[in-house]
């Protein structure tokens, strides 16, 4: 396994292809240190007792000890403890830890890239499982490039006016394909060491050349990140926080006529149209690890809220008032509320025939909207709590300033037993939490981060059997004389994979 120093002196040699404005940078530009930062707690804490259980795994391809971020998931128990990593180390940084879109991805196509072997006859298991194990040999961090910009929303990808308005293979050669197009709305790729690209929707028959997945290094050959750094403000004053040493950078990433050698194809229906309705399947694979990973990350964010919103209304002097605990309470009801949702689907998981265990998708969803449905609420609770001083606290210097600073510090304290400067701290910290740039990144990815609470919507709504839901009250009411028993069995993309094959023989 790597340090982070090492991985950092990986980011270093890598080619500078990022543009922040109208810049071309390196990977050492200080403006996108905050999201290393983030990714540097994935690193530090492998060998250390108190985490090491959750950050490390066996690897089932070498048997030797990896960072759980590069780990196939054989079991409930995996499950469960990428989902509790998750959780831990976003406590520490604060929010999302950036890291779960790669153990996401690989997990997805673990499981997908098999289908398309048994059902075709194609080599693409095999590659990724060389992919794989070169992937945990060498610690990776991935970016997952899912989103395309769709450019007319009620068109489908052939449809387009513009084809490239979703990724495209362009040409199959016979050492591999070039792809064109662009992914948006990406986390981390200005300072991954890989980027998995996977389709975003499900592909109709006509849109063969958009059922496209693969992998390659961020700096690759005419790929081009345009990137959007947002960080906390840092203190010129000796007021270093662990927390505010953080930031994010989003990314659009254009493929401008990219070769991907065949090594790093993972399925391209422009060679073979019968591939093209796995597309939809590995998009929601994705998907739906992705949001499993939301039930570890978002209770985390409530957390931190509620610990925030608990300080300052101890600063503030309001704590022992019964509207402090009820909101208190509600923001600690809807970080277990999430986390209990992905432990229930881990424990519903079933095992795929590639080997790698998918969880319970309605319960991931119901878990990943309800954080999404509330994360504006909750920094509403933040807010009212603090008051409107965070939105309107004086600069830092002016706490310091020779002829003002104590003035300042005087009349911004609350609470007599607390230290002035603690006071400005809180103030800072939550500042920074709500109305500085990065704040505003945070709330929006709470929202539409791994899909929106619409788009959890849609796929319980496509898995429920709710004619089955409406037997119950068909005997309650009378309509119908006998109830069998109704246990909802688990609910996995598996399921739907095992009905797309059956309508595929029926083809045949």
């Amino acid at each position: 396994m790597r340090t982070f120093e090492q991985y950092y002196e990986d980011l270093k040699k890598m080619k500078h292809n990022i543009w922040i404005g109208e810049e071309i940078v390196g990977r050492d530009d200080p403006r996108i240190r905050g999201g290393m930062n983030i990714i540097k707690e994935t690193f530090d804490h492998v060998d250390e007792e108190e985490y090491k259980d959750l950050c490390t795994a066996t690897s089932h391809l070498t048997g030797k000890r990896i960072n759980r971020f590069c780990h196939i998931h054989h079991s409930v128990d995996d499950l469960l403890k990428k989902q509790q990593m998750t959780r831990v180390l976003s406590h520490r940084v604060g929010g999302c830890i950036q890291r779960c879109m790669g153990i996401d991805a690989i997990n997805a196509l673990s499981v997908i890239t098999y289908e398309v072997d048994q059902a075709l006859g194609t080599d693409f298991y095999k590659r990724f499982e060389v992919y794989l194990k070169y992937f945990q040999e060498n610690d990776l961090v991935a970016s997952c490039a899912q989103t395309d910009t769709k450019g007319d929303r009620l068109k489908r990808p052939h449809e387009q006016e513009d084809p490239d308005q979703y990724l495209r293979v362009i040409e199959t050669k016979e050492d591999g394909i070039v792809v064109r197009g662009c992914k948006i709305c990406i986390t981390n790729t200005a300072y991954a060491d890989e980027l998995v690209a996977v389709p975003t929707r499900f592909m109709g028959p006509k849109d063969n050349d958009y059922a496209v997945a693969f992998a390659l290094p961020s700096d690759w050959d005419r790929v081009k990140l345009l990137v959007r750094p947002a960080y906390f403000r840092q203190s010129k004053y000796g007021l270093e926080a662990p927390g505010l040493r953080l930031g994010d950078v989003e990314t659009m990433i254009i493929f401008d006529d990219v070769f991907v050698p065949n090594e790093r194809v993972f399925l391209n229906g422009n060679a073979d149209p019968r591939q093209t309705p796995y597309a939809g399947f590995l998009a929601l694979m994705f998907a739906h690890y992705h949001r499993h990973s939301y039930t570890g990350c978002k209770p985390a964010v409530s957390e931190v809220i509620a610990s925030a919103a608990a300080l300052v209304a101890e600063y503030n002097g309001i704590e022992k008032t019964s509207h402090v605990r009820d909101k208190l309470s509600h923001l600690i009801g809807t970080a277990e509320l999430v986390n209990a949702a992905g432990i229930a689907s881990a424990y519903r998981a079933e095992k795929a025939p590639s080997g790698t265990y998918i969880p319970d998708e309605i319960l991931t969803n119901a878990g990943r909207r309800l954080a999404g449905e509330e994360i504006y609420n909750e920094y509403k609770i933040l807010a009212d709590l603090s008051g409107g001083i965070v939105a309107a606290l004086p600069f830092e210097g002016s706490f310091f300033a020779k002829d003002v600073g104590e003035l300042a510090m005087k009349y911004l304290k609350r609470n007599p037993r607390v230290d002035p400067v603690n006071i400005y701290r809180c103030f800072r910290g939550i500042e920074n939490m709500l109305v500085a740039d990065l704040a505003g990144v945070m709330q929006v990815a709470g929202l539409h981060g791994g899909g929106s609470p619409q788009m959890e919507t849609i796929t319980m709504m496509a898995r429920y059997d709710i004619e089955k839901l409406k037997d119950i009250a068909k005997y309650l009411f009378g309509i119908r004389k006998k109830l069998h028993r109704y246990d909802r069995p688990p609910v996995t993309p598996r399921k739907m994979l095992e009905k797309f094959r059956k309508v595929m023989e029926l083809k045949k």
